[in-house]
């Protein structure tokens, strides 16, 4: 059987070697997560909330072990790993909490016409929900979908990226070790590479939910359309931020600095693009070039962010950095000599052509560009001229949700970055190449749920029972009075063919005339 090696992203060390699992491995595990999901549907949201919750406690007890893991595997700090466990833990707390709340059955109003029926709305799990996650944030990502599944009443079958699949495997673990009366199919991991992600979609899943590149999620649902499969898809961002002249500029520089290179920039939501309105780009470059100044990569206890995951991102890195250069940019701080693989050092560039690939493709590195604009239109302009749609940041003392709100973005942060996706209760995701669906929150919930209507006759009508051959006499009168009633008297004669005319007599037209006469004799 194939097997594949995981390694430190700082040391080329090994740290484990998996099963590649082929397509009869996957489906496998996709029949195991169908026996259990009986089971775990029947627990209800009590009992699976119980379950989730002993699955947070877990993870929050061994802590050290996991953050350990998701430094040796995707390299980063280990404050960015405990941050990001945090978060993870946030998540799953809050659709464990909420999945009741959100889903229950709900009534709804039938309306004058079926007033003899009642009517509710159930939502149902799909069954057995198929998450391929990210190496980027190894634990956060793929939670926002695999615990919204898990308390909508799904089982899942996940499948963690080929560059940390230790981390995945260990919250598969983790998720029995805290559950073990619960039957192994309810989440379970499966290991591989593109092939094994392959195999998941084309197993016989209910939804998959994917993020990674648009590229790939182009293949995903090209596979996931030849079962009609349903997808929720997260592919990056190129996303800005926009500091207004009323701005803070010290706390937007330390903002824009972490969101551009924290994790060595390898986030979907971080910022890539800048834009500064021109009366404060001198002191807002100078305060940028102060914070990043003493901020390093590294593997060791005192860096600040954590090598290149994924060694080929590097590439592409220094492809946008020379282009960039050739094309009439400058490195306000880093150049050339900053992209050292397995590090990047924090880069720069201002003023970079908006055609560039620097500002038109995703980077995912420590690199920023920052132009000057006339004024915050140009600014918001700018920043909604991309193929992507994720997220954006304002800064702005006065007008920041003024400006946040003419943003094409699915979420935006205002003197802040990325606290959008800190805040359990927000959906996160985006549209255009940066795909399509929401996770998170209420609407995270829902995603991993389908509506099923029900509506129940309480007690029959027949004399407006339409719905029948050879219906009671008056039937068609009785609807010809309630078209009238709901949508001609309702609406004071909105859409009548004869509302608003007169006659040349002054009379009105119609039955209007004899009713007036008829008001007229009697008075």
């Amino acid at each position: 059987m194939a097997k594949f090696e995981t390694r430190n992203p700082a040391t080329d060390e090994v740290i484990g070697t998996y099963l590649a699992m082929s397509a009869d491995d996957v489906a496998a595990s996709v029949r195991s997560a169908r026996a259990a999901a009986g089971q775990w549907r029947a627990a209800g949201f009590a009992g699976r909330r119980a379950a989730l919750l002993r699955w947070d406690a877990w993870l929050a007890a061994h802590d050290r072990d996991l953050i350990e893991l998701i430094h040796l595997e995707n390299g980063k700090p280990e404050i960015d790993g405990r941050l990001e466990l945090l978060l993870a833990c946030e998540q799953l707390r809050w659709a464990a909490r909420n999945a009741h709340r959100v889903l229950r059955a709900r009534r709804v109003r039938t309306g004058l016409v079926l007033a003899n029926h009642k009517a509710r709305i159930d939502h149902l799990p799909y069954g057995v929900v198929g998450v391929i996650g990210p190496w980027n944030y190894p634990v956060l990502t793929p939670m926002g979908s695999i615990a919204y599944a898990l308390a909508a009443g799904n089982t899942v079958v996940f499948k963690p990226s080929e560059l940390t699949p230790t981390v995945g495997v260990y919250l598969a673990e983790a998720f029995a070790a805290a559950n073990p009366d619960l039957p192994p199919g309810v989440f379970t991991a499966v290991t591989g590479l593109a092939e094994t992600g392959a195999a998941l979609c084309a197993a016989g899943v209910d939804k998959i939910a994917f993020t990674g590149s648009a590229s790939t999620a182009r293949r995903v649902m090209a596979t996931c359309a030849e079962t009609l499969t349903p997808v929720v898809v997260e592919c990056g961002g190129k996303d800005a931020a926009i500091v207004a002249e009323d701005a803070d500029l010290a706390a937007a520089a330390r903002a824009v600095a972490w969101g551009a290179t924290s994790n060595a920039g390898q986030t979907c939501a971080g910022v890539e693009r800048v834009y500064v309105v021109a009366g404060v780009r001198d002191a807002f470059l100078a305060q940028l070039r102060r914070v990043l100044a003493d901020i390093r990569p590294g593997s060791d206890a005192g860096a600040d962010y954590g090598p290149m995951t994924l060694p080929r991102q590097s590439e592409v890195v220094r492809r946008h950095l020379d282009d960039a250069l050739a094309r009439g940019g400058t490195a306000l701080l880093g150049g050339p000599e900053s992209v050292r693989v397995p590090y990047i050092d924090p880069i720069v560039l201002v003023d970079v052509p908006e055609d560039s690939a620097a500002v038109r493709e995703e980077t995912f590195g420590p690199m920023m560009t920052v132009r000057t604009v006339a004024d915050v239109d140009e600014a918001v302009a700018l920043a909604n001229g991309t193929a992507y749609g994720l997220g954006a940041t304002v800064f702005s003392r006065a007008h920041g949700e003024e400006i946040a709100a003419r943003l094409d973005a699915g979420m935006v942060s205002v003197n802040a970055v990325l606290s959008f996706a800190a805040i359990p209760a927000l959906p996160f995701g985006g549209s255009g190449d940066s795909g399509f669906g929401r996770v998170h929150g209420a609407a995270g919930l829902r995603e991993f749920a389908r509506p099923r209507s029900v509506a129940t006759r309480r007690v029959g009508l027949p004399w407006v029972n339409a719905t029948r051959f050879n219906p009671a006499p008056g039937t068609s009168a009785v609807l010809r009075w309630l078209i009238r009633l709901r949508h001609a008297v309702g609406g004071h004669g909105a859409g009548r063919p004869d509302a608003g005319r007169r006659d040349p007599s002054g009379q009105g037209q119609g039955r209007r005339p004899a009713r007036a006469a008829r008001r007229a004799a009697g008075s």
